[in-house]
């Protein structure tokens, strides 16, 4: 298992950042930064590389940051573990395991591997990367409240900007497998002049001159246009507007904004705060370089009013509707003008304090790293640099940073903890060994992760700041973060029940904290019977009409998902075996009103669009396992048959599936350049049998690729991108590639015991 440091006198030696004095049953005033953090005051400096044998990976109850230690005697005190050296792709020194003959062998040697990974609070821990808009706004909110940042640290993000540049242009793209745009460009390059890169260094000549080809960073969209603003790169005329006022409307108004999904909000929230604050960071000689370098016009001389609406096709994803034009050009030209201070003010002070609601409930963690970034910004704004919401701010965007072998970047969240342990608990239990005494440790710790991380309690202030019930909930990543998903609920709630139900597993939660995720669950189903992702759907379609991020398709409202409604569906099917008698009638009304909108959310080609994965091999695995928990299957389904037949017209030649995230965008099948992926395979099998696909031989196919591309130590090498979310921005799942291709062996094992693969 992995090792976790020990206490004594190291934790002064290698500067890690202490949670906040208790008082009283509350943070203390004490200023988060005293105690063990040692902070440079100098300016940044960089490095070629740093020595990847000092870095460490800290868990403390869930919350993972890395720490670089340069201290030779830290060192030694806190060795590397297997999983620090798996991240930053570092030898681990680990044997080979013998060959596996048997679909279950393969499943083992896997577990054998993974065991090694889980962390000591007993969950697993990975990267969640794949955007390139997050690390800049963490950097600018680091530069712009005069935060240090260490030379490891830059020298770090460094590595991983110019490991993602493009090998053709050397622009970045939305996401890493995305073509360069003036969103990924622009902000990415300021954030390498912003840790200590020349402006002459060959790659950044190759970005800016892809950047000025694309058309200067006058032709960003919004959110860069924003950052920039507040460096002071741009003045603030160049931004269309965000009015703080919008939140003084009241609850019934169809486009309040406590009906957008709630990621939408919670950026736009500090955004509106900060733009009516037109506050803009301190001038320094690298802001005014970024000046003339991000643009081919005199700075003095841009038209940054006339360029508000300018964009980039490439980036103009989801062009503003005229609408959404026509509301900017009055709010600019009308009601800037008559806007009333005593408005003002009562806005300013309602967005405030949303904001400390957002910071309370989160514990400063935040939803994710962009509004986390903006707080931190509005914190330092309005409270000052020796505030105690400052500077835990600033310890929270820790959370969220992460090292690979590339260098350092920002994940999605602070991460996936309670979602990859539960898929690991699921893939053990399909392939039936969660009663075998070599895997028993490894699940216990599991259970005992998931046991700490349900949330207990509902938000402080619920109803005011427009939040969801979540009490008996989990959340994607970890209890502090406290949003509840209701896949995310439903796949821990399962993979609970799973193991408490098998003999021999001790019983952490008791009936009334299951009822508690349930009665949680039954609040997400929206009137056409499907489920979203925070929270039902609170707002029309038609919201979208006021999308000002350009980036993004629907990102205004919670909409329905096929993923989402298959969790709750399977969730509540288990619950239902076990406890008949808890809310029985509701249960089975929802069950039956959620199934049948999944049918109706079928494709003409038998397939499902995802939204969280890619693509169609994804949904459509979820969409057969929801049929399958009420009894249809592609014997007596018409729904099911239609799906598999899709599944099996997309199987490749070498067995294997293979998707592009081409698909999520265009919303037709795409296959990937590269072949066959191992993660697509493994969904597009799992989806087969559960629906008891009648030829074994396709499935035999997929399950022997699968072992092939197995390594001598258990593991699967990573292939391309497996997430997405809102159609164009793609997102790194690195365990799948363990949790669901040992679900799809481990469901053959079982299900055809006899049968022989290689």
């Amino acid at each position: 298992m992995v090792q976790t440091r020990s206490n004594g006198n190291i934790q002064a030696k290698i500067k890690l950042r202490s949670n906040p004095p208790i008082a009283n049953g509350r943070p203390s005033k004490k200023r988060a930064s005293d105690g063990n953090i040692e902070i440079d005051t100098k300016r940044p400096r960089i490095a070629d590389e740093t020595d990847r044998t000092r870095w460490r990976l800290l868990d403390e109850s869930g919350r993972l940051t890395w720490h670089y230690l340069e201290d030779d005697e830290a060192v030694k005190e806190w060795p590397q573990s297997i999983a620090d050296k798996w991240y930053l792709n570092l030898d681990t020194d680990l044997p080979e395991l013998p060959k596996p003959k048997k679909p279950l062998d393969a499943v083992n040697n896997g577990l054998a591997f993974f065991e090694k990974l889980q962390l000591p609070s007993g969950e697993w821990g990975c990267e969640y990367g794949g955007p390139m808009f997050l690390l800049p706004g963490v950097v600018i909110a680091w530069y712009v409240t005069k935060t240090p940042i260490p030379w490891y640290v830059a020298t770090e993000i460094k590595n991983y900007l110019f490991a993602r540049a493009n090998p053709e242009d050397g622009g970045w793209g939305l996401h890493i497998e995305g073509e360069s745009t003036v969103f990924g460009t622009s902000l990415n390059y300021t954030v390498l002049r912003l840790v200590g890169v020349d402006p002459e260094h060959p790659v950044m000549v190759k970005a800016r001159n892809t950047l000025h080809k694309l058309g200067t960073a006058t032709h960003a969209p919004h959110w860069a246009k924003f950052w920039l603003s507040l460096l002071g790169v741009c003045k603030w005329d160049i931004v269309n507007p965000i009015p703080p006022e919008i939140w003084l409307l009241p609850d019934w108004v169809p486009f309040a904004p406590w009906r957008w999904w709630i990621h939408m909000r919670q950026v736009f929230l500090p955004m509106g705060y900060l733009f009516d604050k037109k506050w803009t960071c301190e001038e320094t000689d690298v802001i005014r370089g970024l000046r003339q370098e991000l643009f081919c016009e005199e700075w003095d001389t841009i038209d940054w009013a006339g360029n508000r609406n300018s964009i980039c096709s490439i980036d103009n994803y989801h062009p503003k509707s005229m609408a959404l034009n026509m509301v900017n050009w009055a709010l600019v030209n009308v009601w800037s003008w008559i806007r009333p201070n005593f408005l003002k003010t009562r806005a300013n002070d309602w967005v405030s304090k949303l904001i400390d609601m957002e910071d309370a409930n989160t514990d400063y963690a935040d939803l994710a790293p962009v509004n986390a970034a903006l707080n931190t910004v509005v914190c330092y704004i309005r409270d000052g640099a020796e505030s105690y919401s400052f500077k835990r701010h600033i310890e929270r965007l820790e959370d969220a940073m992460w090292v690979n072998a590339e260098g350092m970047f920002c994940n999605g969240t602070n991460g996936v903890q309670c979602w990859d342990t539960s898929f690991l608990i699921q893939a053990a239990v399909d392939a039936g060994v969660e009663q075998d005494a070599r895997w028993r440790p490894m699940l216990n710790k599991a259970l005992a992760f998931l046991d700490d991380q349900q949330i207990r309690e509902n938000c402080k202030d619920q109803e005011t700041c427009y939040r969801q019930q979540r009490k008996g909930a989990w959340a994607f990543s970890t209890r502090d973060q406290g949003y509840a998903v209701c896949d995310c609920v439903s796949e821990a709630l399962k993979s609970v029940i799973l193991l408490q139900k098998t003999p021999g597993y001790p019983q952490l939660l008791d009936d009334e904290r299951i009822f508690d995720a349930v009665d949680t669950i039954l609040t997400y189903q929206n009137k056409s019977g499907a489920c979203s992702s925070y929270e039902p759907t609170r707002g029309s379609e038609r919201i979208e009409v006021l999308n000002a991020a350009e980036v993004f398709g629907k990102i205004m409202v919670e909409y329905d998902y096929v993923e989402c409604t298959t969790a709750v569906v399977t969730a509540l099917s288990l619950f239902k075996k076990h406890w008949p008698d808890h809310r029985a009638e509701e249960i089975e009304a929802f069950v039956k009103r959620s199934v049948a909108w999944i049918k109706t959310a079928q494709q003409t080609d038998g397939s499902w669009y995802g939204n969280w994965g890619i693509c169609y091999t994804y949904a459509t695995m979820f969409a057969l396992e929801s049929l399958k928990s009420i009894g249809e299957k592609y014997n007596n389904s018409y729904y099911s048959k239609r799906g598999c037949d899709y599944l099996i017209s997309r199987q490749r030649e070498d067995g294997g599936w293979s998707e592009s995230y081409r698909s999520c965008e265009g919303m037709i099948y795409t296959e990937h350049p590269t072949g066959s992926q191992v993660v697509m395979t493994a969904w597009a099998l799992i989806a087969l049998m559960h629906a008891d696909y009648p030829d074994i031989e396709p499935i035999k196919r997929g399950i022997r690729l699968i072992m092939d591309r197995q390594q001598a130590n258990g593991e699967w090498k990573q292939e391309a991108i497996e997430g997405v979310f809102n159609k164009s921005c793609m997102i790194s799942y690195p365990n799948y590639k363990f949790t669901f291709t040992m679900k799809a062996l481990g469901m053959f094992a079982t299900k055809y015991p006899n049968e022989t693969v290689v």
